[in-house]
């Protein structure tokens, strides 16, 4: 375990992840429902179309795309 900074909302915490206990359930929350979207929506949506749609920011769909658990989905967008 090691002493990190929240990519969420800045707090500082220990812990072994990228995000504070307090932001591990609405990261939950959004990539669930980035799923969702993503599997209900065009292959070709852009971040900003995306973030516009879900309410998700910019900031946290560009960190969930980068994630390797994440990359795994079948229905990942084409990002313009």
């Amino acid at each position: 375990m090691q002493f990190n900074r929240c990519s969420r909302c800045g707090c500082f915490f220990v812990s072994s992840g990228d995000v504070c206990p307090n932001c591990q359930q609405k990261d939950a929350y959004e990539i669930n429902q980035l799923k969702n979207y993503l599997e209900n929506s065009s292959m070709n949506s852009s971040i900003q179309e995306i973030s516009l749609n879900t309410g998700i920011t910019e900031k946290n769909l560009h960190r969930f795309f980068k994630d390797d658990n994440f990359i795994g989905s079948d229905n990942n967008p084409t990002i313009l």
